[in-house]
């Protein structure tokens, strides 16, 4: 039987369709597969971190400052991973009171200056917000570089923030939807480092994390 270009051409993007799909669908499953963090019982188990998270019964990394503790530059207090990426798949979930601000940090070569040469993907109370900008919306990626969507749930409710480096290429899902893709040699992050500790910011007030699952292979 002659196949015509265009049946032939139908083909071959459906096949290529089909190829993108389940790479995606094996990505997701990886990652759905992977262990939760915090089930280990304890926070040492995978974090290093000389601050106010405490992990409750049911695997919640619950953050509450001391009094007087305000501020986001006690960088040693950060939830951080004990191994370095460069590659990976970072999902949790999270959620904060009215008001709330954290962050997730990457490629971050030195856990206690974790401030200039670092990149962060915001969290911040932006529910509801109309104008879009790296700071002041969820899923934002610091610095400069604005989400294309506002997918963020009110305070009070659980989100899912993931983020994926791969091959030089970051995208942002929040709440299942892309809210954010750049380049690492984009212009606002060319200068940033490729590899390093990924950390949960402690901003002084309250949070809560759960469900913490990695995938990439740690850099020796």
């Amino acid at each position: 039987m002659k196949l015509s270009f265009t049946h032939l051409l139908k083909q071959s993007v459906a096949c290529a369709l089909f190829v993108g799909l389940a790479t995606i669908s094996s990505a997701e499953d990886d990652l759905q597969d992977a262990p939760d963090l915090l089930s280990a019982g304890k926070l040492t188990k995978h974090f290093n971190t000389a601050g106010n998270w405490s992990l409750t019964d049911d695997a919640v990394a619950f953050l509450q400052p001391r009094a007087g503790e305000t501020d986001w530059t006690r960088y040693d207090c950060y939830l951080w991973t004990k191994h370095q990426y460069r590659d990976f798949d970072f999902q949790f979930e999270y959620k904060h009171n009215k008001g709330g601000n954290s962050g997730l940090y990457f490629n971050v070569t030195d856990p206690d200056q974790a401030v200039g040469s670092v990149i962060e993907v915001q969290i911040i109370d932006s529910a509801g917000k109309k104008k879009l900008g790296a700071h002041g919306t969820a899923g934002g990626i610091l610095p400069g570089v604005d989400p294309s969507a506002n997918a963020a749930k009110p305070a009070g409710q659980w989100n899912t923030l993931r983020t994926k480096s791969e091959k030089g290429q970051v995208t942002v899902w929040l709440n299942g939807q892309i809210v954010n893709q750049v380049a690492l040699e984009s212009s606002k992050l060319a200068s940033k480092p490729k590899q390093g500790y990924i950390g949960i910011q402690d901003h002084g007030i309250p949070f809560w994390v759960r469900n913490i699952k990695v995938v990439g292979e740690p850099v020796k």
